[in-house]
């Protein structure tokens, strides 16, 4: 038996799966158990009745004589709306940021490994950093559609319309799948002239071209693990979220020595660890989403491409993309900077100052990713009440987070250089750089939690414009410009404290004069 909640017109008709205009008079939402048979029945009772869009609708779920329980009786997604807020972020972000933290180990944990390769660690940690905007550009496609889509699926879902939530994970999923095969294509193809082009030398081009070369065969398992586990988080359920990611990167750590040093396999071993677990944590989430424990479920009759879905799904997406694949425009600018006004060794400090950017952005990530479905679910309700004080308490968290890592970058650089080689004279540079490179990252959390928020809500214009502004507007110019203007390669490592304190300070801002407008004190009638 196939449970359902159904839409009854009193007395005479039923309707399956589509949200009916509800009115005191004609309309009435109740809750029925239905047989396979029974819900067939009712979905040909309602097709006389209805309009022309909802008969389509209804026809979708009942097409080629097969059943889609596409609404419960009771849903996960609920206590959203009704949990204490403190206690809710707690239980969402947690398992967020350690998803965070976990994913970080997938890229951090190989450049560990091989950064303690004997003879060739730290020419072949070096090949491997340039090839970090390859990697990071493959990801930003999955946050295309994954953090575009989600915050779409969580607002239909705090106003009741499951069945759009799910026609947009389907319609997510299909630009996944549509982009593991032109990235991977696009990416093999052209693989020695982009890697020249993103700071590649004759020294670490081999390396490079080892590491990318089998990781491109994996781009489809990391879309999918990271595209559609967002879907996961806007239903509240974090924890499994994080579990998904939690079993890939346990194996890739364990793999990672296995294939590296037991075997032989150097970089190759490295990347072929990653695209296994990936393909172990991409399994977990289709099985999740494909399973009657989510309340969002991928369906066939979803797949197919709608263009106002994509549309949507695009304009909310662009902005993450933005943040994500700029991350590869700023590894080019640094590295070939660094190439040009120092050399190798100042390559290396770069790929190891990003490497501990992602230790501190990651888990102020899982926070706001783990707080963004309260505010998306409570906005698409109406309970601007709720959002306010999510983002308060957000806020709060985020900026402890960030001047906490000041204070540790600024007391301990050479501890965290020395987690990633074990080179006096790398280690050396670092320490001395550190602290201007992470001048700016105590403000950074103000920017985060308002950019979250606007996400949250569904402000796409606004979301994009924030992402193009730290990384795009500032920080490139500024590494372009700065160390023409002081002629010292430290030009390049100001320009970061001076784009996130500009940015943090403007995002903080716009947030503060759009609020009232957004979030209104009372509601509508």
């Amino acid at each position: 038996m196939t449970s359902c909640v159904l839409y009854m017109k009193i007395r005479w008709s039923f309707a399956v799966g589509v949200s009916v205009p509800q009115t005191a008079e004609n309309f009435q939402r109740i809750s029925v158990i239905f047989t396979k048979k029974e819900g067939r029945r009712a979905g040909k009772e309602a097709k006389t009745v209805f309009p022309k869009g909802e008969e389509r609708a209804i026809l979708l779920f009942t097409q080629k004589r097969k059943w889609y329980p596409v609404e419960q009786t009771r849903h996960s997604d609920e206590i959203l709306a009704t949990a204490p807020i403190g206690r809710l972020i707690l239980k969402l972000a947690v398992p967020s940021v350690a998803a965070q933290i976990i994913n970080m180990l997938y890229n951090i944990v190989d450049r560990i490994y091989i950064g303690h390769i004997p003879v060739v660690g730290d020419v072949a940690l070096t090949g491997v950093g340039v090839t970090f905007p390859i990697i990071t550009l493959i990801s930003a496609f999955a946050a295309f559609a994954g953090q575009g889509g989600a915050p779409l699926a969580s607002i239909q879902l705090g106003a009741g319309r499951r069945v759009e939530a799910q026609r947009i994970l389907g319609n997510s999923l299909t630009l996944l799948l549509c982009a593991a095969v032109v990235l991977t294509v696009g990416f093999s193809i052209f693989q020695e002239p982009i890697l020249y082009a993103f700071g590649a030398s004759d020294a670490t081009i081999g390396y490079a071209k080892e590491y990318i070369s089998i990781y491109l065969l994996g781009t489809v398992f990391v879309q999918l693990a990271l595209g559609l586990n967002p879907f996961i988080s806007a239903q509240g359920r974090a924890t499994t979220a994080m579990l998904s990611v939690l079993i890939g990167a346990i194996l890739n750590i364990v793999l990672d020595p296995i294939f590296i040093f037991g075997l032989g396999m150097g970089v190759r071993g490295a990347a072929l660890a990653t695209i296994i677990s990936q393909a172990v944590s991409a399994a977990w989430v289709v099985g999740f989403l494909c399973s009657r424990r989510s309340s969002l479920r991928l369906h066939r009759v979803f797949l197919l491409p709608n263009r106002r879905i994509i549309g949507r799904i695009a304009g909310l997406g662009i902005a993450p993309f933005i943040m994500q694949s700029t991350e590869s425009l700023v590894t080019v600018v640094l590295n070939t900077g660094m190439q040009t006004y120092g050399g190798d060794l100042y390559v290396g400090s770069i790929t190891i100052m990003q490497s501990v950017m992602q230790m501190i952005v990651m888990p102020v990530q899982g926070i706001t990713q783990g707080t963004q479905p309260i505010m998306s679910y409570n906005y698409g309700a109406r309970n601007y009440h709720r959002v306010r004080q999510t983002f308060k308490r957000l806020l709060t968290i985020t900026l402890t987070v960030t001047c906490a890592a000041f204070l540790l970058v600024a007391l301990f650089p050479g501890v965290l250089a020395r987690i990633f080689t074990p080179e006096p004279e790398l280690i050396s540079l670092v320490s001395r750089v550190m602290p201007l490179f992470f001048g700016g990252i105590w403000a950074f959390g103000a920017q985060m939690a308002c950019q979250t928020t606007f996400m949250a809500l569904g402000q796409a214009r606004t979301s994009l414009f924030l992402a193009l502004l730290r990384k795009v507007i500032l920080l490139v110019p500024l590494a372009l410009i700065l160390p023409r203007v002081t002629g010292s390669v430290f030009g390049i490592y100001a320009a970061e404290p001076i784009a996130d304190i500009l940015a943090s300070a403007t995002t903080l801002t716009l947030f503060l004069t759009r609020r009232k407008k957004l979030l209104p004190v009372e509601d509508p009638s």
